[in-house]
This record gives C-alpha cells, sequence and structure tokens, in this order.
C-alpha cells in the first residue's frame, strides 16, 4: 500500500487491522479510542473515502492509497484548510478526536456539510461539546492563531483569547499522547520520554465472580506459549495496600486494595497479568490460565449490603499505613464511611414551615469515556530508576504510592504525562500504574498496557449512583425553614474515592443555601460491583439534582417562582457558609456572583432565543443553581519554576497535567503578563516528576486555582530577581540565566456559581425531549481566557446532557456490567447537542491568579436539575430518576394520561 505518499513494504499479521498496521509503521495520528468503529479517533482516507481504520483489515488496503492526518500537510508549507479551521475555531480540547475529525471533515462535500449532524454521527468528542467543531467546519474563527508581534506593542496576555500552544501538533497529529511512541529504535535511548526498546504488552484475566476466594492458579500451560515472558497472580503482588484513589493526604481514601488480590469483589477484577512480546500473545496465554475460585455470598446494591448478616467485603477496619484509624471511619457492615450533622432543629423548621416538600431522587452510573483509555507504558533508564509514562491527572502521587507499594526510594521512579486524552476524574487513580511497575520490576523489561474500552466500563471506575431524599420547608414569603439530606452512595467493591465524594456531595449542596435548620444523614457502602470513583463535580451533580428539583417544586407549592425563591435563600456575599455542621466554614464568600448569573439566564430564557417548538409539543423552562468550592478542602499543594533560556524567551515548569482542561495555555498567559512579554514567548513544560516540584495534580479544577498562583508566584520572583539584576549593572548576556520558584498551599478557598437555563420542547407520543435553548452564566472571576472558558463550559454542559437524557452503565443483579461497547452506552455526538450560550458573570476572586476561579468541574453540576424542571414546566411531570430516555418518558406521560382519564370518567 501507499501512506502518505510512500510506499510500505510490511505486510501485516494476520487479521490485523489497519488502525493497528498504521500506527506500527509510525503514523500516530491515528488513535484507539474503541476499537469497535464507534468513535471515529481513527479516521483514515482510503483512496480519499474516510474509513474507520480499527474495523478495516490491513490486508484489503494493498494496493491502495492511505491517508493519515499526518498526510494531509506532509512535504507541504501550508496547513490543510480544515486544520486552519480548526486551529482558528479552537476546534478541540484535549485534541484525541481531533485527527479523526479532521480527516472526516476534510473528505465531506457541500451537500455533507450542509448537514453536519448526519455527517459527524460517526465521529466523537467528550470535550468540546461540539459546539467549537461546529464553528470550526463552518468557517467561524475563535481564536487569532497568530499572536506573535514583530516591533509592535506587547499586548496583555490577561484577558485575551490566546491560542493553546498545542494547537498546531494537535491538528497535524503530531501531539503525543501516552501511546504514542512510534517505532522504536536505538534513538529513542536517547528520548527520556519513550522506552529504550519495543515494549513487552501485558494483559489482565479478569474475575468472571462478583465475590470468590481464589484457591488456586496455574499458569504452566501459559507460560509454554512461546513469547510469554512471565505470569504474575496474587503471590507476586506486594503486601502494601492501597487506594487507587489519588488525592493530596492520601489517608483521605481506605487502604482496601491490592496489586493483584486472592479474593476478588466484582466481576472483572484482575486476578493475573500476563506479559509478552505481542498483545495477540497475551490474550492467548490469559485462556491457557485454569483458576479454581471459591465462591463467595454476593451483595450487589446497598440495601442488600447493609442487610443484617450481609457478607462483609472488606472485614478488617481501614487504617493508614501507619496503623492509625482513617480520618472517615467507617460504619457497621459493609458501610465503607457515614457522615452525620445537624445545625438547629430540623423537624422544628419542618413544623414551622407553611409547605414541605420531600422526595426521593436517584442517579445512576455513568462512565468518563475519556477517548485515551488508562494507558501506561514502564520501563527502567540508563541508571536503573523505574520510569512511568502514562495518562495520569495526577503524576506525582502515582509516583508516590507506587515508591510506597514497592517500597522504593522518590528519587528512584519518575512519573511523566504526555497530553493526556480526556480525564474527567477518571485518571485521578492508579489503575494501570502499579502493575506495570510490577511487571517491569519482575521482568526488567519495558512493559506496556493499554485498556481497552469494554475494561473502562467493565474494570475501570464509573460516577458513584446515588439515592438521595430531600426534605425541604419554607414559609410563604418562601424563606427556608429546614433542609434534611439523606444520601447513599453505592461505592462499589472498593472504597476509592468513596469518603471524598460523600463529603463534597453534601458539602456545597448544603451550603448553597441560608437555613438555620439543618439536618444531614449520608452514607458510601460497599457492594460487589464495578468500583466508583471520581467524576467531573464529584458527587455535586447527584445531590444537586436532587436539591434543585426539590427547590423547585417547594417554590411552585408556595406559587413563588422559582428564580426569586432562590435569591430569596442562596448565601450573600459576606455571610458564613453552613454545612449542617453547626460550625462556619472557612471559605470566603466575598466574591459571590450567583444572583448576576441569575439575571443573564433570566434575561437569555426571556428573550427567547433558540430553535423553536414542533407544532403540538409542550414547552417549558427551567434553572438550576450549583455551588462550588474554589479549591478541595485539606490543601493542595502547587509548585512551578520559571525560568529565562538562551534565546531571550521563558520555559515554565509546572507539576499539572493537560488534559484539554487549557492550563498550559493560561499558564503560559500568567508568566506572559507578569514578565511583560508575548504569551508565544513562554514554553510551558508539565506533568513530569523531574521537572518540577510537587504538584498535586489537576483535579478539583485547581490547574489554575493552586497551580496557576504557584506560577504567577514564581513569575514575580523571577521578575524581581531580573529588575535586581539590572539595578546592579549586569549585562544578561554576561550573566547566569536566571530562574525563579513560586509555591501555593491551597488553603486559601472561596466559592463559584453556575446557574443552567433550558427552554425545552416535549413529545408526549414518543417521550422525546428537544433542547430549544441552552444557556449557562458563570460565576468565573477574572476571565483569562474566554475562548478556552467558553469551550470548558460548552464541553461540561454537553457532558452533563448525556447523563441527563441517555447515558447509563447497567449492571445486571449478579454484578455483571451489561455495557460494555460505546454503542450501548450513547456518548452524545453533535446531532444530540444544542449550542449553548454561555455568559460570565463580573466578579473578582480574592485568591485566584489575577482574581480568576476554576471553571472545569462546575459547569456539569447544574444541567441535570436545570433540565428536569424544565420538563415539569412543560409537562407537569416530575421526574426524579435519572436519565431522562425517551422510553422513561413516553411511559410515565402514557401513565400519568391514563390515569387522568380514569379519573375523569370515574367523575
Amino acid at each position: 500500500m501507499i501512506v502518505n505518499g510512500r510506499p510500505i513494504d510490511d505486510d501485516p499479521r494476520p487479521g490485523q487491522c489497519l488502525r493497528t498496521f498504521l500506527r506500527e509503521q509510525g503514523w500516530t495520528g491515528v488513535k484507539k479510542g474503541c476499537d469497535a468503529g464507534d468513535c471515529g479517533a481513527c479516521t483514515v482516507h482510503l483512496d480519499g473515502t474516510p474509513v474507520h481504520s480499527c474495523l478495516f483489515p490491513a490486508i484489503r488496503a494493498a494496493g491502495r492509497e492511505v491517508t493519515t492526518i499526518e498526510g494531509l500537510t506532509l512535504d507541504q508549507l501550508a496547513l490543510h484548510p480544515v486544520q486552519d479551521a480548526f486551529l482558528a475555531a479552537q476546534g478541540f480540547q484535549c485534541g484525541f478526536c481531533t485527527a479523526g475529525m479532521i480527516m472526516t471533515t476534510a473528505a465531506l462535500t457541500d451537500e455533507q456539510r450542509a448537514d453536519l449532524p448526519r455527517a459527524l454521527k460517526g465521529n466523537i468528542c467528550r470535550c468540546t461539546g461540539y459546539g467549537s467543531i461546529r464553528d470550526a467546519i463552518e468557517g467561524k474563527p475563535r481564536v487569532k492563531t497568530d499572536t506573535i508581534m514583530v516591533n509592535g506593542p506587547v499586548v496583555p496576555a490577561i484577558g485575551q483569547s490566546v491560542p493553546a500552544p498545542a494547537g498546531p501538533d494537535v491538528v497535524t497529529g503530531k501531539a503525543q499522547f501516552t501511546a504514542d511512541i512510534g517505532r522504536v529504535s536505538a534513538a529513542a535511548s536517547e528520548d527520556a520520554d519513550a522506552p529504550p526498546t519495543a515494549p513487552l504488552h501485558l494483559k489482565l484475566l479478569r474475575s468472571p465472580h462478583a465475590h470468590a476466594w481464589i484457591s488456586s492458579i496455574d499458569a504452566a500451560d501459559a507460560m509454554r506459549l512461546p513469547g510469554v515472558v512471565a505470569v504474575l497472580s496474587y503471590e507476586d503482588s506486594p503486601a502494601a495496600k492501597f487506594s487507587t484513589a489519588r488525592h493530596h493526604n492520601a489517608d483521605d481514601d481506605p487502604y482496601d486494595t491490592l496489586v493483584l488480590d486472592r479474593t476478588v469483589r466484582f466481576i472483572g477484577q484482575r486476578v493475573a497479568a500476563v506479559v509478552a512480546e505481542t498483545v495477540g500473545l497475551a490474550e492467548a496465554a490469559c485462556r491457557l490460565i485454569t483458576v479454581d475460585y471459591e465462591a463467595l455470598p454476593a451483595v450487589t446494591d446497598p440495601v442488600s449490603a447493609m442487610a443484617p448478616g450481609a457478607p462483609l467485603l472488606h472485614p478488617a477496619p481501614s487504617v493508614t499505613p501507619c496503623g492509625d484509624p482513617s480520618p472517615y471511619p467507617a460504619g457497621a457492615g459493609n458501610v465503607c464511611t457515614e457522615i452525620h450533622r445537624e445545625a438547629g432543629d430540623a423537624e422544628a423548621g419542618f413544623a414551622a414551615a407553611d409547605a414541605v416538600y420531600s422526595a426521593t431522587f436517584r442517579t445512576q452510573r455513568v462512565q468518563h469515556v475519556a477517548l485515551e483509555t488508562h494507558t501506561t507504558i514502564g520501563w527502567r533508564d540508563g541508571t536503573g530508576r523505574l520510569v512511568l509514562r502514562t495518562s495520569t491527572q495526577v503524576p506525582f502521587l502515582i509516583r508516590d504510592e507506587v515508591c510506597r507499594v514497592f517500597g522504593l526510594a522518590k528519587d528512584l521512579v519518575r512519573v511523566v504525562a504526555k497530553r493526556v486524552g480526556g480525564g474527567f476524574g477518571g485518571k485521578q487513580e492508579m489503575l494501570t500504574e502499579d502493575i506495570v511497575a510490577l511487571a517491569v520490576l519482575r521482568t526488567g523489561r519495558p512493559v506496556q498496557l493499554e485498556l481497552t474500552r469494554e475494561e473502562e466500563f467493565t474494570a475501570a471506575t464509573t460516577r458513584h449512583p446515588m439515592e438521595v431524599t430531600v426534605t425541604l420547608g419554607a414559609t410563604g414569603d418562601g424563606t427556608l425553614t429546614g433542609l434534611a439530606l439523606d444520601v447513599t452512595a453505592d461505592t462499589g467493591a472498593y472504597g476509592n474515592h468513596g469518603p471524598g465524594v460523600l463529603f463534597h456531595a453534601i458539602e456545597e449542596a448544603v451550603t448553597a443555601y441560608r437555613c438555620r435548620n439543618k439536618r444531614v444523614a449520608a452514607r458510601a457502602v460497599y457492594t460487589n460491583t464495578v468500583p466508583a470513583g471520581a467524576f467531573r463535580g464529584y458527587g455535586l451533580s447527584q445531590t444537586v439534582f436532587a436539591v434543585e428539583s426539590a427547590i423547585d417544586e417547594l417554590a411552585r407549592a408556595l406559587s413563588v417562582d422559582p428564580a426569586q425563591f432562590r435569591r430569596r435563600n442562596l448565601i450573600q456575599p459576606g455571610e458564613a457558609l453552613s454545612n449542617g455542621s453547626g460550625e462556619a466554614e472557612d471559605v470566603s464568600t466575598e466574591s459571590i456572583g450567583v444572583l448576576d448569573c441569575l439575571d443573564l439566564v433570566e434575561k437569555a430564557l426571556a428573550d427567547g432565543r433558540g430553535l423553536a417548538a414542533p407544532d403540538g409539543w409542550a414547552t417549558g423552562t427551567g434553572i438550576a443553581v450549583a455551588m462550588l468550592d474554589t479549591i478541595p478542602p485539606g490543601g493542595h499543594l502547587g509548585r512551578s519554576r520559571v525560568a529565562e533560556r538562551p534565546d531571550g524567551k521563558y520555559a515554565a515548569f509546572v507539576g499539572t497535567a493537560e488534559f484539554g482542561n487549557g492550563t498550559s495555555t493560561v499558564h503560559r498567559q500568567l508568566v506572559a503578563d507578569v514578565l511583560g512579554c508575548e504569551a508565544a514567548d513562554v514554553l510551558v513544560f508539565s506533568s513530569d516528576t523531574d521537572r518540577s516540584g510537587h504538584d498535586t495534580g489537576a483535579y478539583g479544577s485547581t490547574g489554575i486555582a493552586v497551580a496557576g498562583t504557584a506560577t504567577v508566584r514564581a513569575a514575580l520572583a523571577l521578575a524581581d530577581a531580573i529588575a535586581a539584576r539590572a539595578a546592579s549593572g549586569a549585562d544578561a548576556r554576561d550573566g547566569k540565566l536566571l530562574e525563579a520558584e513560586g509555591y501555593c498551599d491551597g488553603t486559601s478557598r472561596s466559592v463559584a456559581f453556575t446557574v443552567q437555563g433550558f427552554r425545552v420542547a416535549v413529545c408526549a407520543a414518543t417521550g422525546e425531549i428537544r433542547v430549544l435553548q441552552s444557556v449557562q452564566a458563570v460565576d468565573a472571576g477574572t476571565v483569562l481566557n474566554p475562548v478556552q472558558l467558553r469551550g470548558q463550559v460548552e464541553g461540561g454542559v454537553a457532558q452533563a446532557l448525556g447523563a441527563a437524557l441517555f447515558e447509563s452503565v447497567v449492571v445486571d443483579r449478579a454484578g455483571r456490567v451489561v455495557t460494555r461497547v460505546l454503542r450501548e452506552y450513547h456518548v452524545p455526538v453533535l446531532a444530540d447537542l444544542p449550542r449553548t450560550e454561555v455568559l460570565f458573570a463580573s466578579t473578582v476572586d480574592p485568591f485566584g491568579p489575577f482574581g480568576a476561579k476554576p471553571m472545569s468541574e462546575a459547569p456539569f453540576n447544574p444541567v441535570a436539575p436545570a433540565l428536569a424542571n424544565a420538563v415539569r414546566d412543560a409537562t407537569g411531570v416530575r421526574f426524579t430518576s435519572l436519565p431522562l430516555r425517551r422510553d422513561t418518558v413516553y411511559t410515565t406521560l402514557q401513565a400519568r394520561a391514563a390515569s387522568q382519564r380514569a379519573t375523569s370518567q370515574e367523575e
């Protein structure tokens, strides 16, 4: 075949798909997102026609011309027009889907461009919400790609829509993600970010049982297979327990996990690891391993798990490595952790109310579906150090825990994250690094593990499913008198993030509203199901759905406008926050902009922008509010270093990770503004434990609030050093290049708000919900980069709409995940989503860099309740469970209509 104009002499292996063949030839712009033809990340042109190369047999490309993303610009001086358009519209965030999206777009005819929902139905983007992608295809630029001012004035960087520095590499396929090592040769040994030789491949044998004890493992037949290097089991596992969750304070999570355990607690848990020369050999060897299991009783829902006499998943108490009790004590039986609080007297508050509303709301498991699956490549470098190149949001925390589990000094382990293909909290876990480390230490050779899409569904983590009972009471004028929250979260087989998610779920959902009488009872429960973990919003999307739905119902019961009800009861600037414990929260409320957000959303909905409703459909509007602390409690460390370069530019070395959140763009803006240079004169190097001081990582929206503050402080210190050098009369060309460090402990916190509004139409005959208008106003403080912030909000709303309307990881009664491929899960595509109008409130944060607040997680949280409130307004029915699938809406509306007819006939 001819690939990008070059003849290929190698023959594909029997049964090999075109995607893996091309990647082995070094064309790593062809990505793996699903291996099932669902996501489009692997799209290439075959004789000019776009195909999903993961489904196309490589042998069928014999004698034909193949073009990958790299071939669009091969030997050309200019980018392809579609690549230029994607750059100008910032039509990407993490960029993992971008090559496939561009390849599909580049082949579209004018007729196909006129119907983009149909034309792009085979391409998924999890980050952008498709607004910027649509703009790119329609030729509507969002940024100026040329930001270098030659012999002109320096433009202040703050507040400017500076384009992402990685943009040109993303649109040409040069951006390097974890598995993009191409052809490994002797030259790779000179690259500290790639293994010195081609890695072995690791595959995992997983449990078919929800709960069992492994009596024995026989790997003799597997080891006799030529090309198999090692089979690892519980006998090879370190004895140290850990949590896959990664936090600044590791003791926040229960130590209940082993690298390989003799007890399996969910279907899909690791049982053995095979290391072999190829993926196919490793998979074949897994099938030759004989495992004898002793089945144990299983509990697959919280009710049965908490029942008297239920089998205990983790009989031993959770303790820290030092033997200290967990800071989040477990309850009786299978309760991983529980929280009880009361301020005032909730029952007295309900008794004093003129109206009381109480209902139970349920939210489902949701998968992150970051298009880059969890991937780690490990090896020993020339000095013998263990190096892990991995797709993580928290490289320093991964390093520290690998060191603890394997008894290694920190200077003997390096963790580096290249560009990460989406995270959303799912990569705040240690799911591949530990087993790869074990394989490298045992074999002495480089090893790679790349999870399949099915493994992401069945063995990674999900959002915590929750059952939330809300009780609210208020007087006739709309003043809250009582608030009670009862929460049960299903944390799955292991407690990773269980305590933290539970704590966060009740925190801001309760503190957002002023009320003297509050009561909270919450618990996270172990079950024999796939573990839950960190997910965008970190528990708040579940509880905010319940609280904001209940707020709307209570307002209706009192005949008070829902927006006015919120204005009366939301926390006001300067007021102390109360989380129901009776003690004020140590969080600043000086910069609250929620009332501005409400005004902006109400005005936009009143203007009636958006689509027209189809004839005969019921229409309605709805709003919801969500509050988010700008930094997680307990501190979140960030260290940065800014240095002069020999070419007169500057380098910023930061520990936080770039996975579409835009930190690499904003950090260069922060440095540029402080040092008075162009943003293009700042190079940012991130996510490498060798290159910067410790950074807790990119979660909790802290890439700007904490890491950004550290970067500003480093730049300020460098500016002072440069000024001192100039004052001394020294010449920069004659002296040593200067550098400075900055530090932020992340203890100074404030709050941010988001308000979502929807106008919807509902068809009772089919159950379809059509979003006619979507608008979100955000209390983001100083907007550092308007285009980037707009993109974060659009993406958050899109992901939340998927979770609200149709996404669901289905687990059967035996504990088996039924949802195993993307086509069974329904990630939103362009056809599923409206445009979202994004509006900014005018506030300035007292702690964030230049007054900025974080805004990566927050846009997700108010979407589901705002949608449910709009549907309630349209239909008169309060839906209390997610997702709002067509079949659910249809059957509910039909049942209500039948009931109304029956009542009418009786009368």
